[in-house]
């Protein structure tokens, strides 16, 4: 059952459930629901798992205007203190990786550790050539209105051309979700995800334990999510690789068990 908080002048929708350490699951993009799956997962029981939504997806306010990365992160952290948590795990999912990054840099105290899977990090050689193949006509499809063409042919730059039934499986309505959500993927977050500042001297202020997860068959897709990994492997001070079998960037939807089973054991030795 869904929750609602009033934080930083928005209300943020969120499940919870368990007790335990506290984790909190922050969705990628274009979809409230991407981490659903996790919260059916039983290697996860011992956890007490905070879903939210944020700002502008599914059930939560949507804000006009610019929101950024920073924003998020903000907003994160005024849902752990609404809620009574001083310090949690944290996993981020693409964008949402680089939120956990930045709420890591704003308020280290809170963060016990990061799970990053498979962030949105801009400087890597392989980024210019997949914008033009994938990003460039997924954003002018929503500029001509097909909101759900858009949706699908971002998925597919990132996941995969057979993103959409594996996704679909584990979160029934997922897709239609998706496109519900398009605007504030598109209007906001991409704009949000382009202008955010991240690099090496950021990064090595990140002392946390770090899981950067990465796909099996990511590279498959595209060479940007090998080159993004080893930013985090060259850059993060305390930093460990995982590999997700049969993965793409759907990650824990394609591989629910794989990646519960790692974050449970990543978390217990954090």
């Amino acid at each position: 059952m869904a929750s609602r908080a009033r934080v930083d002048g928005i209300e943020l929708e969120y499940e919870e459930r368990g007790s335990g350490e506290p984790v909190v699951l922050l969705h990628a993009g274009l979809c409230a629901r991407w981490f659903e799956p996790l919260m059916r997962e039983p290697a996860l029981d011992g956890l007490r798992l905070i879903r939210p939504h944020r700002a502008g997806y599914g059930g939560s306010s949507h804000p006009t205007g610019e929101v950024g990365i920073a924003d998020h992160a903000r907003h994160c952290l005024a849902l752990l203190e609404s809620v009574g948590i001083e310090r949690a795990h944290i996993v981020g999912h693409s964008s949402s990786a680089n939120v956990a990054l930045q709420l890591a840099l704003d308020a280290p105290d809170a963060v016990a550790s990061l799970a990053l899977l498979e962030p949105a990090l801009m400087p890597v050689p392989s980024r210019a050539a997949w914008g033009r193949a994938a990003a460039v006509p997924a954003v002018e499809a929503y500029r001509s209105g097909d909101r759900a063409r858009a949706v699908d042919l971002w998925m597919a730059g990132v996941a995969g051309a057979g993103w959409r039934e594996p996704f679909e499986q584990a979160v029934p309505g997922g897709f239609a979700q998706a496109v519900a959500d398009a605007p504030t993927f598109f209007e906001q977050e991409l704009p949000a995800v382009q202008t955010w500042a991240f690099g090496e001297e950021e990064a090595r202020r990140v002392t946390q334990p770090v899981l950067a997860v990465i796909g099996a068959r990511s590279s498959e897709v595209s060479p940007v999510w090998e080159e993004r990994q080893a930013l985090l492997l060259a850059w993060l001070p305390d930093v460990e690789p995982f590999v997700l079998d049969g993965a793409t960037h759907l990650l824990h939807v394609q591989n629910p068990g794989g990646m519960a089973r790692a974050l449970a054991a990543f978390v217990a030795r954090s």
